[in-house]
């Protein structure tokens, strides 16, 4: 299992956390993400682009 890192901009409110949070556990390997306002911590076996892919769908940046 691996431990990936994301850097968020734009995130302003819980239901942009929520909506986030939502989306990278249904990305295939996931098995946990913690989210915040400015990045997430996410542990599974899963491909970095696939995580920053499912974040830019909701228009979020990641840096």
């Amino acid at each position: 299992m691996s431990h990936i890192s994301l850097t968020f901009e734009g995130v302003e409110n819980a239901e942009q956390i929520n909506r986030l949070t939502t989306a990278l556990m249904m990305v295939d390997g996931v098995e946990s993400a913690e989210v915040g306002r400015h990045g997430a911590d996410v542990e599974g076996k899963v491909r970095r682009e696939a995580l920053i892919a499912a974040v830019e769908k909701l228009g979020i940046k990641v840096r």
